[in-house]
């Protein structure tokens, strides 16, 4: 299927590793000019160069920074000629009990995953409607719909951001000039973090990763973790021409293990 996306140009925030990765290799496939960015250079640059040898890539440029902060995003906005596609991604806060966060770590996690997002859409959205086109994608978490007691920090920002784009996306001026809002809300994928995230609970209970690692399959149906490619191609599709009906969405991919009938 020929997503109607060749010639455009994509943002893709903490693109060097994990989900924002598949999305940039989905998009870059597609013939979309990308630019990526990511706090890590060397990692970035590595990244870009896989992009740069797929078959039928656009550009793809690179920009080191820091999306969280107001120099991160203006650089990365910079490097962009249009922003056509907005993909939003950032790293989740750390896990623990809310009775250990102060102020500082509230801030953090709310200007990483939901006012920096608020922020790309501001700068982008309305450019978006004037030329009749634009895309964007949050990634969010299942933790959204399906809240970890652990995840307190990740749970309040990234639902604050599913509030905010649930009235966005429904702007006439937006969704009526073919601009389409919309959130992706990972299960668990095998990526860096969840590898770290395996780490840490060997350590502390003294079991095995492997044995972490098949414990936490066994609570998906599909049996297994979901990969960046498969990740990145449902996020291509929200973004192609077909999908110009939806918007306002939060569209869950976790395998089946969110038991809710909503």
């Amino acid at each position: 299927m020929d997503l109607g996306l060749k010639g455009k140009w994509a943002l893709v925030c903490a693109a060097s590793k994990g989900l924002g990765k598949g999305c940039a290799l989905a998009l870059a496939g597609e013939g979309v000019n990308v630019v990526i960015t990511a706090r890590g250079a060397e990692a970035l640059e590595a990244t870009a160069a896989e992009l740069r040898r797929l078959a039928g890539a656009g550009e793809v440029r690179a920009v080191a920074g820091d999306i969280a902060t107001p120099e991160g995003r203006a650089a990365a906005l910079a490097a962009c000629p249009q922003v056509d596609i907005l993909i939003n991604n950032a790293g989740g806060p750390p896990p623990g009990d809310f009775r250990e966060w102060d102020r500082e770590a509230w801030i953090k996690a709310l200007d990483a995953n939901m006012l920096t997002p608020i922020e790309l859409i501001k700068a982008t959205v309305d450019k978006m409607a004037g030329r009749g086109f634009g895309r964007v994608v949050n990634i969010t978490s299942g933790a959204v719909k399906a809240p970890i007691d652990v995840l307190g920090l990740s749970n309040g920002a990234r639902t604050g951001l599913t509030g905010f784009v649930a009235g966005l996306a429904r702007q006439p001026k937006l969704a009526g000039r073919n601009v389409t809002i919309n959130n992706l809300l990972p299960g668990v994928f095998d990526t860096d973090r969840i590898a770290a995230t395996l780490k840490g609970q060997a350590a502390k209970t003294g079991k095995t990763i492997e044995e972490l690692k098949e414990a936490r399959k066994a609570t998906v149906p599909a049996g297994r973790y979901g990969t960046l490619q498969e990740f990145g191609q449902i996020c291509a599709f929200i973004c192609s021409a077909q999908a110009s009906y939806l918007t306002g969405q939060n569209i869950l991919l976790d395998g089946g293990a969110y038991p809710g009938t909503f």
